[in-house]
């Protein structure tokens, strides 16, 4: 078992004066006042809107979104012809809580949706998917949480006809699909409050319009219940509109009206006892909970479970989850204790090589659906950027990728590299690829 390395720490530069100032300006404490300046916060007004976000501060979407207009007018119309609708998911608590979201908030059309799977398939909609949705008679195809990087398959549909949405919020291609609508805040400026919303946020911000459209409120909660925590769940940076709704969302959990939430709460032991939940209790409870269905399981379980109405199904289903969780916390030990043997028997010198890749043998069968989770225990461990892989017996690699560290972007290494892949993507913080096994040594 590798021993933990000596890490390379920078520490920001302390100002005393500035953060008493600061703490006396705004009423906290000298310490949270300087945690503040290291994230760039100067001014006492620029710290109550980030501690205390103001809703009238906030631009309308329509104003950043420029195509949120055109997806609401391409929805209500379907709606109104009752056009079948699918939605194309993702198989994480990100996109399963996006898919959930607009499941609900389209209940008055023929929807139903399409999750790839992992295992099988990989991440984003596919041609195969298209093809399949065309033969039943769909017309309108809305992406969530994926799309924005699949141009061939979205091509595909304009040519059969169909109309497409994508909601997405991972890195821009060089050229963006053909779609009828794109709404992703990677295309807004860095300044908007809007810019790091996840994939659940923009399936928030096109229900809420579309709910604004057809004068229908009932499912305003349960939007946000959802939005809370899937943004969790993926990480979302804590700031803008992140923070002002999430800050919200964590109060109506405790008392969730969405069953499969309750269920998964009181299978943790938590449901009713707290007066809001806190941030962590999301991402190291209800998030894994829910990403174990898609890393190892089926995600239309997940996606059941945060439909459901029936409070004894989402018992049964959330008990399921709570199994699921259990093995995925077995699997991710023993690819962890693997990999850390393997880098202590390389005597790798992660000080000088920078960057950690790892692979796992097929004998050894690391789960391609984990290696993720894997990747950022290491990322921490080793203080470097991580791109971990799981070989088939046929040859083929199923990689995923962690930052490590804020000044490497995991998407731009990803597109260095892009000739060696059968696909990839992702973001600056984390990515996924696949590659032919005679391809490794030269990645």
């Amino acid at each position: 078992m590798a021993g933990i390395p000596a890490q390379r720490w920078l520490f920001h530069p302390v100002d005393k004066l500035t953060a008493q100032s600061l703490a006396e300006a705004v009423g906290i404490s000298p310490i949270l006042a300087q945690i503040l300046l290291n994230r760039g916060l100067s001014s006492p007004a620029a710290v109550q809107q980030y501690l205390q976000p103001d809703p009238a501060h906030l631009p309308p979407p329509s104003q950043d979104f420029a195509d949120l207009p055109l997806a609401v007018d391409l929805l209500d119309g379907a709606i109104r012809r009752q056009e079948p609708i699918a939605i194309c998911g993702d198989y994480d608590a990100d996109g399963m809580t996006s898919t959930a979201l607009l499941l609900r908030a389209l209940q008055d059309a023929p929807v139903h949706y399409r999750i790839p799977s992992r295992m099988t398939e990989g991440y984003g909609l596919n041609s195969r998917m298209v093809q399949e949705l065309h033969r039943e008679g769909v017309r309108l195809i809305l992406t969530v949480d994926n799309g924005i990087s699949a141009h061939e398959p979205i091509q595909l549909a304009k040519a059969l006809g169909l109309t497409v949405i994508v909601t997405d919020h991972h890195d821009l291609p060089p050229q963006l699909p053909p779609a009828d609508a794109i709404l992703n805040p990677k295309q807004l400026p860095v300044s908007s409050p809007y810019r790091g919303m996840a994939g659940v946020g923009v399936a928030y911000l096109l229900a809420q319009a579309l709910a604004e459209r057809r004068g229908d409120g009932h499912l305003q909660r349960v939007a946000l219940e959802l939005f809370t925590v899937g943004t969790i769940a993926d990480l979302a940076p804590l700031t803008g509109v992140n923070r002002l709704w999430v800050r919200q969302g964590l109060h109506l959990l405790p008392t969730s009206q969405v069953a499969g939430i309750r269920a998964l709460l009181q299978v943790m032991g938590m449901q009713g006892s707290l007066e809001g939940l806190r941030p962590e209790w999301i991402g190291f409870g209800l998030g894994p909970r829910i990403n174990a269905v898609g890393r190892i399981g089926r995600a239309r379980m997940g996606i059941q479970l945060l439909t459901t109405d029936d409070p004894l199904q989402a018992e049964k289903l959330a008990r399921r989850c709570e199994r699921l969780n259990q093995v995925r916390q077995q699997m991710c030990g023993r690819i962890e204790a693997e990999a850390l043997e393997q880098i202590a028997q390389q005597g790798r010198d992660l000080q000088q090589e920078r960057v950690l890749t790892i692979l796992g043998s097929p004998q050894q069968k690391w789960h391609k659906g984990v290696i993720g989770i894997v990747a950022s225990r290491l990322a921490e461990r080793f203080g470097c950027p991580v791109f971990i892989g799981s070989q088939s017996r046929q040859g083929e690699i199923s990689g995923s990728a962690r930052q490590g560290i804020p000044e490497f972007d995991v998407f731009q290494a990803l597109e260095f590299c892009k000739d060696l892949f059968t696909k990839h993507g992702g973001h600056p913080a984390a990515g996924g690829f696949s590659l032919r096994a005679e391809d490794w040594p030269f990645f």
